[in-house]
């Protein structure tokens, strides 16, 4: 029999007063789980699109930019999500969004930065930019889940995070239950630079998102972005989830 350590100890004991859950089933979680059961998480529906660079994700959000932006000289930008957003796995981001599930959070977004820096295309990213919440927004959350998840991905590239990059121009409202054209209205011109969002020399800009969905916000936080970077420096996006095309 083999000796446990002081940590499963502890989780044994706390587990008997206070069971820990799986994010997903509700099933009790074993010993050595973490946030999802064995079931659950080998069926995470994974993308595995940090390593494909022409993914159904990148090739929607270089649309968007070709459609709407029409810039010239621009650099493909490269796209990844851990997971599909469906589900019970949906829990995994709204956890985290509105019940500040911070070790969840740090959890699945060490995966896609595991899958990121395995990755030749996200190896030269040397500047991670959450995508801001408005002040009150924040305040009312006390955090921001896109800073959570950035701040792992930039540890497991080697790249910097700097959080006011981008600020948000103004409050827009909730982007659950809008249309796709009311979503695309809601963001539009929401972001601006902020005080460290003029800061030369980076070669690959990656913008970080809890979920890609229409990819209007990304956007917008782009287009932010292209007001000061040149079409030189690589723009790309990441989130922990997306919804299927």
């Amino acid at each position: 029999m083999r000796n446990f350590s002081i940590r499963e100890i502890t989780t044994a004991l706390c587990d008997l007063v206070m069971p820990r859950e799986c994010i997903v089933c509700g099933g009790q979680l074993a010993l050595h789980e973490k946030h999802l059961c064995l079931h659950c998480l080998s069926d995470l529906p994974r993308t595995h699109y940090s390593g494909m660079r022409n993914n159904p994700l990148a090739d929607r959000f270089n649309s968007l930019i070709e459609n709407r932006l029409c810039a010239e000289g621009e650099k493909y930008a490269y796209a990844t999500s851990l997971f599909f957003y469906r589900s019970g796995y949906r829990k995994i981001t709204q956890r985290l969004k509105y019940h500040s599930d911070l070790w969840a959070g740090r959890f699945f977004s060490g995966i896609l930065g595991a899958e990121m820096a395995g990755s030749g295309l996200f190896s030269d990213v040397d500047l991670v930019v959450p995508v801001p919440l408005h002040w009150s927004r924040r305040w009312s959350r006390g955090h921001n889940q896109a800073e959570t998840i950035a701040r792992e991905l930039a540890s497991a590239l080697g790249a910097e995070i700097k959080k006011k990059v981008l600020v948000r121009a103004r409050k827009t409202r909730s982007q659950t239950d809008l249309s796709i054209e009311e979503k695309v209205s809601n963001v539009r011109g929401a972001f601006r630079l902020g005080k460290d969002g003029k800061v030369p020399g980076y070669q690959h800009i990656l913008i970080v998102d809890d979920v890609f969905t229409t990819g209007s916000t990304l956007f917008e936080s782009f287009c932010a972005l292209r007001e000061f970077y040149p079409p030189e420096v690589r723009i790309s996006v990441a989130s922990l989830a997306c919804v299927a095309d």
